[in-house]
């Protein structure tokens, strides 16, 4: 970086700021990643200047062809940073200064920061926050077809406190998540749709008494709206706080899923196997082959989190409006989108590669105590209450337990059980009596399949891919 004259309030502040100002208060090496957006707001702005009769057509056209000039370096990454160019808005505008000169000095009329700094981010959260979105679907479409492809043969057990519970479909299973990653898609739709709103013309706290037009700007940059009090506008950071959480909520279903690859890639379950491609290897045990991508998704949870509660305690004691420590919104809302974005690439490579292994699946949920549940509704259904055919079904497992008959011979010399009951240990038997809408069976799943379908090509509409 080169030296030039003090910063943007040097008629107010005579004294050239110190290296530890400088600093401690810098935001660009972070906030450059809103240079595309403070470019796009900076256009509307001049365009909104000269509708204002505050700049002529020649200042406007100066103005435009300088930030058009800018964007270029910004791209091509000739740009020349300077020692006081704290943040990417400084920057910015004093480069364009540099080109335009009069004109350029005109660029910041009208404009705060403050209300500059709101509209930036509201532009890029509505960009990666759509892109998020987008990853987002596409990972559920990847599930959609692995359960479509799933066999009505292809079933495992069901687990509730990780001990086996029920046999499910694989494709219900791979449906469960589905169904979760589709609530956060509705949640980025929620988000995104109330920070859809433009800062711009709220100036530092209070407006302008200048003829500018907000609710043109808010057109010009393609907000559904612009703000309805000067005060909130700039201070208002609520979409920051909802972005991070639907990031966070996400990330931990992220999480959920990585817990169950290292589970099911692991030799005790042996339920999938990783493709190469997608697994890694042992600096020192050449018989290893670690779920690295799923460990990671599954510990990246914590820093995501992090970002959500560490963004929540530093809004919760400020005054209205504008405080410097608004500036900790973008490290955490970067990072977090980041991280979640990388997360839903990396987790659909695995699930598009990944090798299931139905005869271990099924092996695990064939074993005659997992029909336990289908043997009492069949003393229900003989006519004995559900909470005594519990017992008696209890008292069997227990029976089954000392290891000198299995659960199914005691069953069968139970004389209150009819035949039926003895189809329950069937291969595949339990999860094919499985009928309740919505269920794990045969019948709900295929129903449930085309719900799915539905429900992707709305959020292919909303997503526009």
């Amino acid at each position: 970086m080169t030296d030039v004259p003090g910063p943007l309030w040097r008629g107010r502040i005579v004294e050239p700021p110190s290296d530890d100002l400088l600093r401690f208060t810098e935001s660009l090496s972070f906030d450059v990643a809103l240079a595309a957006d403070d470019i796009e707001g900076s256009r509307a702005h001049v365009r909104g200047l000269g509708r204002a009769g505050l700049l002529d057509d020649g200042e406007i056209d100066a103005v435009l062809r300088a930030l058009d000039t800018v964007a270029e370096e910004l791209r091509a990454g000739s740009f020349q940073f300077v020692r006081t160019d704290e943040d990417i808005h400084t920057a910015v505008e004093r480069r364009v200064t540099e080109i335009a000169g009069s004109a350029g000095a005109k660029l910041h009329t009208g404009r705060s920061r403050n209300d500059q700094v709101a509209t930036d981010l509201r532009l890029w959260l509505r960009r990666e926050g759509h892109a998020c979105a987008v990853r987002t679907h596409l990972l559920q479409a990847t599930l959609l077809d692995r359960a479509a492809s799933a066999g009505e043969d292809d079933y495992l057990p069901g687990y509730t406190h990780l001990q086996r519970a029920q046999p499910v479909l694989l494709a219900h299973h791979l449906l469960a998540h589905f169904w979760a990653f589709a609530r956060d898609v509705d949640r980025w739709r929620d988000a995104l749709t109330r920070a859809d709103v433009s800062p711009l013309g709220a100036g530092a706290l209070a407006g302008s008494s200048l003829p500018l037009d907000p609710d043109a700007v808010a057109e010009d940059l393609g907000f559904a709206r612009r703000f309805e009090n000067s005060l909130d506008a700039v201070s208002d950071r609520d979409f920051v706080a909802e972005a991070l959480f639907v990031a966070a909520l996400e990330q931990v279903h992220l999480s959920r899923v990585g817990e169950e690859l290292v589970l099911w890639s692991s030799e005790e379950f042996g339920f999938v196997r990783i493709a190469d491609a997608y697994a890694t290897g042992s600096s020192m045990m050449p018989n290893k082959k670690n779920p690295d991508i799923a460990e990671l998704a599954r510990g990246k949870a914590g820093r995501v989190l992090g970002n959500l509660t560490g963004f929540l305690a530093t809004l919760k004691g400020l005054p209205l409006s504008y405080n410097r420590d608004l500036q900790e919104d973008k490290e955490p809302l970067f990072d977090a989108l980041s991280t979640l974005s990388l997360s839903l690439v990396a987790l659909r490579g695995v699930f598009d590669t990944l090798e299931f292994v139905p005869e271990r699946m099924r092996a695990a949920a064939d074993v005659d105590v997992v029909a336990a549940t289908d043997v009492a509704e069949q003393l229900v259904r003989e006519g004995m209450p559900f909470r005594d055919a519990h017992a008696a079904v209890g008292s069997m497992v227990r029976e089954a337990s000392s290891g000198e008959r299995s659960f199914a011979e005691v069953a069968a010399a139970d004389d209150r059980l009819g035949p039926d009951a003895h189809d329950a240990f069937l291969a595949g038997e339990a999860v094919r009596r499985r009928s309740t809408p919505g269920g794990a069976g045969p019948a709900p799943v295929s129903a449930q399949l085309d719900q799915a379908r539905v429900r992707l090509a709305d959020q292919a509409t909303w997503l526009r891919v």
